[in-house]
């Protein structure tokens, strides 16, 4: 496993490609300079300012979208329709997600969608599931999450805490919902998964799971030290997409 992620940090995409980005702050900027760096050209960007209709698709390859979740269907919608794959990086759109599906499968078109694309993050979901499918039998054991975020960081829970919880409740079958709270644990009921945020000033992104027994405590927890692994992720992601058809999230890409 460690491997086969290890070699997403080498050059990937053989040919110059033709980006546009939907969204063009911290993130995006952060994109673009990667981008460039893997040989790449950013041919539109999209801002408040300048809406994703005044980008020329016929000049572009693929699509990349961080922007905000009111915007992301209409965002996805628009490249389908000018077939143009996109790799989506926007959350908490989650409640739209199988229209979307059928959309893009209607149309032919090529999807790409995760709440985080840092190669660590997902080799961090795999971790997490293979420990909820462990503790399945371990009703000693109660599971929790905590995420902590910089304060510009406008959903809570992160996108990223959410798909944490879900992989836990498709693993283990005593819990079937999540409970959220920020800056103190939630009370949780029987068969809840309590979801805590924090906000900090600079902080990338924290993730902790944790199990607590009377006896003991067993803890999971991935550190993003700055932007650039969400933002490489992205690129390796579009990369990999610019060929296919389908829906597909960052676990096709890495293959774990």
């Amino acid at each position: 496993m460690y491997g086969e992620a290890k070699t997403l940090f080498l050059p990937y995409y053989a040919e110059r490609m033709n980006i546009a980005l939907i969204g063009y702050g911290k993130m995006g900027k952060i994109i673009e300079e990667i981008a460039i760096q893997r040989g790449h050209v950013i041919t539109g960007k999209s801002t408040s300012l300048h809406p994703v209709d005044e980008i020329d698709f016929d000049e572009v390859d693929v699509a990349i979208e961080f922007t905000a979740p009111q915007m992301a269907v209409q965002h996805i919608k628009y490249c389908i329709d000018k077939q143009t794959p996109v790799v989506v990086g926007t959350t908490a759109w989650d409640e739209e997600l199988p229209y979307v599906k059928d959309y893009v499968s209607q149309k032919n078109g090529s999807l790409l969608y995760a709440s985080n694309f840092s190669v660590g993050v997902n080799i961090f979901f795999e971790i997490n599931r293979r420990l909820a499918a462990l503790m399945d039998g371990q009703h000693d054991y109660t599971p929790a999450i905590i995420e902590t975020h910089h304060k510009q960081k406008l959903d809570a829970p992160s996108g990223t805490a959410i798909s944490l919880a879900n992989d836990i409740m498709f693993e283990n079958e005593n819990y079937s919902s999540w409970i959220h709270n920020e800056n103190t644990p939630p009370l949780s009921k029987a068969g809840q998964i309590g979801v805590t945020s924090h906000r900090e000033e600079g902080v990338p992104g924290t993730h902790i799971i944790e199990y607590n027994s009377t006896i003991d405590s067993i803890e999971l927890k991935h550190t993003a030290h700055n932007r650039r692994g969400f933002a490489l992720g992205a690129v390796i992601a579009a990369e990999w997409l610019s060929d296919k058809k389908g829906i597909y999230t960052m676990r096709d890409v890495i293959k774990l």
